[in-house]
């Protein structure tokens, strides 16, 4: 059942990435975009995910809210509702850990109808979800991740990468964050604005001390009806997932939507 709905996936995409030329200069579903204006990063964002486990579901529902101080940086705080439901217990749910970042591009590179950039970023994340009761909330960690994220937008197609590391306190692994996506837009430049673009990502982390590898495949689509509003929806699932079977992950569900309110 599972492999039937990756190759549905799959084939839907595809038909999609044999259409129409267009601009694909927004950013990706999962992935980090060193994009620092716009819908890419001065636009209020939130989400709903659903994570499909063998062992409970979890619905997380993030609100993040970013400033521009200058057209190179953008600082910003995520804070997230979180709903845990284990198979056959109790359901809890609250304010989750909130985080703070701070994005910084040191490097741009602009030719004709493309363009290369590189930002840097810190993420701290703090453990104010509760952990108190079971199952908990929050992580009940400090975790700091520093990034680079790269990109490489043209009018036909754009390709994003993102690479870094998370370091965690109170007994949880450090790991590593290995991101990439692929964008492709289906519509032709107009104006006023409005793109349809199709992602293709790879979502991956190595945990240091478990040794433990994850990589989900994710395909998305992003609607952009207006330079003011961006719908998008995408799926996760696992090419790799170094758990017991007992945790293992059916799927990741997304659908969120990105506002420029400033």
């Amino acid at each position: 059942m599972k492999s039937k709905i990756i190759i549905r996936y799959l084939i839907f995409l595809a038909v999609f990435l044999i259409g129409k030329e267009g601009i694909a200069q927004h950013p990706p579903i999962f992935t980090d975009t060193p994009l620092l204006m716009g819908l890419s990063a001065r636009a209020v964002r939130t989400f709903g995910k659903f994570v499909s486990k063998e062992n409970a579901n979890i619905y997380i529902q993030p609100l993040a809210i970013p400033f521009n101080p200058s057209s190179t940086s953008v600082i910003g705080a995520i804070a997230p509702f979180v709903r845990k439901s284990p198979k056959g217990k109790k359901s809890q749910s609250g304010i989750g850990d909130v985080s703070i970042f701070f994005k910084q591009m040191f490097y741009k590179r602009d030719g004709k109808g493309k363009t290369f950039r590189i930002l840097g970023m810190i993420k701290q994340k703090f453990p104010t979800g509760n952990t108190s009761e079971t199952p908990a909330i929050g992580s009940g960690s400090y975790q700091t991740t520093l990034g680079l994220v790269g990109g490489y937008i043209t009018t036909k197609y754009s390709i994003f990468n993102e690479i870094g590391y998370n370091f965690a306190s109170n007994g949880i692994s450090d790991h590593f964050i290995y991101n990439f996506a692929f964008g492709y837009p289906i519509l032709p430049p107009q104006y006023p604005p409005r793109q349809l673009n199709v992602y293709l990502e790879f979502i991956g982390k190595y945990f240091v001390e478990n040794k433990q590898n994850s990589l989900f495949i994710a395909p998305g689509i992003q609607l952009i009806p207006g330079r003011r509003l961006t719908i998008e929806t995408g799926i996760q699932f696992a090419l790799i997932e170094d758990v017991p079977d007992s945790q293992k992950t059916n799927y990741i569900f997304v659908l969120g939507t990105r506002i420029l309110i400033f």
